[in-house]
Parts: C-alpha cells; sequence; structure tokens
C-alpha cells in the first residue's frame, strides 16, 4: 500500500494500489489522518484519471436527443428553444447547426451543459 510510500499517483500499478487503499480509508473521519489520507488520495487519482483516462464531451445532437429520450420530450417541446417544427427537425438531422441563441436557451431550459453543444 501507498502508506509507507511517497504520496503518488504516477503508475497504472500506483493508481491501482491508491483505488484499494482508498476503499479502505471511505469510513476514515475528516480531520484524522486517516481522512487527510482520503483527501489526497482521492485528488491524486482525480489528476491521474484526467491525465489517462479524459472524458469526451458528447456530440451536441446526441446530447439533445439524449435529453428528449430520458424526458419524454418531443419536437413541439424544442420548439420554444429552437423555433418551429421544421427547423427542429433540421437541427435533429443535422441539417443545420445550432446557433448561439439556440445553446443558450437548451441550456437554460433543459440544462444540457454548454460546453456540450458548443462542441
Amino acid at each position: 500500500m501507498l502508506k509507507n510510500r511517497p504520496w503518488r499517483v504516477k503508475t497504472e500499478a500506483d493508481y491501482r494500489t491508491a483505488l484499494k487503499e482508498v476503499e479502505s480509508l471511505m469510513t476514515a473521519g475528516p480531520d484524522t489522518p486517516e481522512g487527510e489520507r482520503l483527501d489526497v488520495l482521492v485528488t491524486l487519482i482525480e489528476a491521474y484519471e484526467r491525465e489517462h483516462y479524459p472524458l469526451e464531451l458528447p456530440d451536441p445532437i446526441e446530447a439533445i436527443k439524449f435529453v428528449m429520450e430520458q424526458r419524454a420530450l418531443t419536437v413541439k417541446d424544442l420548439e420554444p428553444m429552437i423555433g418551429r417544427s421544421n427547423r427542429v427537425y433540421e437541427i435533429l438531422n443535422r441539417k443545420r447547426p445550432l446557433t448561439l441563441k439556440m445553446i443558450r436557451k437548451l441550456h437554460t431550459d433543459l440544462g444540457i451543459p454548454a460546453e456540450s453543444l458548443l462542441r
């Protein structure tokens, strides 16, 4: 375990070891040496994962379709954010790009991350 080693997560082996140790520290109380170690290890693991397992943002149209499916929304429901139904279909079929105004409305009204819609 990392207990006897410097705090680091540089390799896959360090990563796996740190994950096991975090699992054993999950019941550590705050403001305890174990709780402090847990906080540090989680931070190191997150940094390692950002570097080695980056998450790509979803495709904007796929993000819209996902929200539509999850909330059982129809084309009619998107009209206040995008425009008339023919415009909604053009967007969903990738015939027309999203405008900044549409992105703002979709983000505000549906909670889709703006970063996903701007991609």
